[in-house]
Parts: structure tokens; sequence; C-alpha cells
């Protein structure tokens, strides 16, 4: 691990500023993703932020009949509140899914939407890698891709995204909430946060440099059946292969979005609208442009069936 200075920031504004004023500086809450990166020096910040001590850890209210939920609520806790498990049990069933108890404990809503990849070329720093060194190549195009993306990806990366909590996010239509360092909020759809990899898939996310997450906000509930289904390699502790999130209403209408198949959560509007016509009809809109690997081909296979499992249970 290399050196690094620290502070504790005061306040959200202040820990926006410090970032901007320390390039290459990283916020630290949980710290279950960036500290193994700085173990492994694929992260390395010359400057580390504490915002532990920031009041963001609240779930309250919103005058419109949703949430807001700290970007420092832990996983764990959001996952167990009461209204989350009433209203919003897709995102509640997305939380258990993910880590194991321990690491839900630490992590925190904002740090589970900013995790960064587990392709193995982008952990293994003998490989070439576009995401960990912009210009390198991709490893994964030509190596072993089997959890890897099917869809959304490109000729620089083929990465896939590894949070179950933001499937379920994205799903619900959240807002990302943040301050940037002059001290001017932004509020940011889930489904405008990631960007595509393209030619520059280092830059992750639409956040300006040290624009800092301070809440997620959920609009108001959205009733209907709710489920989330993951298929991993293994029972526990193991990132998706791929996951299904639904919401289905009596009349046989509602959303899906998938993980484990592209680099951010997986739902397209219009794919939505053809729920009534069958799991078919909406695997044929989300998986249009596929372009999987010899290797992860089978993932559209298994999110065809998987898609109609869901959507069976949930009409039953």
């Amino acid at each position: 691990m290399k050196a690094f200075t620290y502070e504790r920031a005061a306040t959200p504004a202040d820990a926006a500023a410090s970032a901007k004023q320390h390039p290459g500086a990283k916020f630290i809450a949980g710290g279950t993703n960036l500290l193994d990166l700085m173990k492994l020096e694929i992260e390395t910040p010359v400057h580390l932020i504490d915002v532990n001590g920031l009041a963001l850890d609240k779930i309250e209210p919103t005058a419109e009949g949703g949430l807001r939920i700290g970007a420092l609520v832990r996983n764990t806790d959001l996952a167990a509140d009461e209204r989350v498990r009433r209203d919003y049990a897709v995102l509640s069933r997305a939380l258990l899914a993910g880590a194991s108890g321990q690491l839900r404990n630490r992590a925190t809503t904002a740090g589970n939407l900013l995790q960064r990849t587990r392709c193995p070329y982008f952990y293994d720093t003998n490989q070439p890698c576009n995401k960990r060194l912009p210009g390198s190549g991709c490893a994964a195009l030509g190596g072993y891709s089997r959890q890897l993306a099917v869809v959304g990806a490109s000729d620089a990366c083929i990465a896939t995204h590894p949070s179950d909590m933001a499937v379920a996010m994205r799903l619900l239509d959240a807002v990302v909430e943040t301050v940037n360092p002059d001290g001017s909020e932004r509020h940011i759809p889930v489904a405008d946060f990631y960007r595509a990899p393209g030619n520059t898939p280092h830059l992750e996310t639409v956040l300006a440099p040290g624009e800092f997450i301070t809440a997620v906000t959920l609009p108001p509930p959205l009733g209907g059946t709710h489920i989330y289904r993951k298929v991993r390699d293994r029972a526990s502790y193991a990132f998706a292969l791929v996951s299904v999130a639904a919401v289905v209403q009596p009349d046989g209408t509602g959303r899906v979005a998938l993980g484990g198949v592209a680099h951010k959560p997986w739902r397209m509007e219009e794919a939505d609208a053809q729920l009534v016509h069958g799991a078919q009809a909406v695997y044929d809109r989300l998986f249009a442009d596929a372009q999987p690997t010899p290797e992860n081909e089978f993932k559209l296979t298994l999110a065809k069936r998987t898609l109609a499992s869901v959507l069976t249970e949930a009409r039953a």
C-alpha cells in the first residue's frame, strides 16, 4: 500500500472541497472495496477523506411519499428497515443477496453504488486493463470472460458492475443526491449515473472531480409483487452471473432490471412495456444488441430462463 495523507471531513461540502484540492483523493467510509484495491495498489489515493462523521446515516420519509436514504446508511440497516421491507421489498432482498453479513455491516449506500468491477483482469496488475490503466488494452476480450458482460460493453472493456443494490435502485427509479466542491447540489437519476464504457472505461460514473454523494432518494412505493433472483456459482458470497429484479402488478404490467450482464444495472423501459406479452418479448428487447463471447454466451440462456421463472412466480 502506498503512503497517503488522511483527514476527517466536518461537512459534506468540506469533504467535496477537500477532494477537489487534493487530486487523486478518495472518500472512505466502510472501505470494503477501497481498502482491498489499495492493498493491491490498483487504487493509489494520495489523500483519504474520512466521511463517517457526517451524520448521513438516516432513512427519512420525503414530502412526496418516498424515502431519503443517507449515503452512510449501512447495507444491513437499510435491508432491515421496516419501511424498506414493506414498501421496497425488492431493495431489501437485493441487499441481503449481496456479500456477507460482516461486509453488509460496514458497507454503505453510496459505497455500494460506487463499487468497482470484479473482472479478474482488473484485479491482476500483470495483465492489461483499460479500466485500471487507460490505453493498455483489455485482456478479457481474448481471455477468461465467463463472468463478464454480454450487452452494453465495448471493444475497450467487457467488465460488469458487481452491485446487487444498484439493480434494485435502477428498478425503483432512485435518484442520487450530491454536493459539489463549490457547494452546489445535484440530483442524478440512477438511470443516468453510470457511463457506458466506450473508449474510456476508467470513467465509470458521471460524478465530477470532488463531487460527493450525500443521499439516495426513492420515489413513492410501486406496490405489486417484488422479487429479486440472483443466480451465481455458489450459494453465498458470490457475485451474480445473472440477477433479475422485478416489480409486477396484478394486471401483468411492471418493470424489470438485470444485474451481472452489463457495465451497469440493465433496464430498458421499452422492455418493461413488453411484460404483458411474456418473458420472451422482454428478453428480445433487453438483449437485442447483445455481443457475448464464446465463454459467456450461456448467460443469454440463463437470463431468459431466470426472467421467465421470476415472471411466473410474480404472476402466481
